[in-house]
């Protein structure tokens, strides 16, 4: 194995291993900062998750009232309505 081949290479491309000295001038003396900025739509998704994390999972006036209602005997489902929803669903799905 010839040893000087790989000598003439690193020539070739220039590499050569910075002594301490020369690394610690070359990073010393300028200061790096990370900086982020979003675009509209990103800003605009970020406030609707915030909105959404905000807001209840449940409607408890929906659910206080549905409850009453049922309790009470008054609650009435409409039976064509139901149907209809239920097979725009049942259609979804194939």
């Amino acid at each position: 194995m010839r040893i000087d081949a790989y000598n003439q290479i690193q020539q070739i491309y220039g590499t050569k291993k910075l002594s301490k000295a020369e690394e610690k001038k070359t990073t010393t003396g300028t200061s790096f900062q990370d900086q982020l900025q979003l675009s509209a739509t990103a800003q605009d998704a970020s406030t609707v998750k915030k909105a959404i994390t905000a807001a209840p999972d449940v409607r408890q006036n929906l659910v206080n009232s549905l409850k009453e209602r049922i309790d009470n005997g008054t609650y009435e489902v409409d039976v064509e309505d139901f149907a209809g929803k239920l097979l725009e669903k049942y259609n979804g799905l194939f």
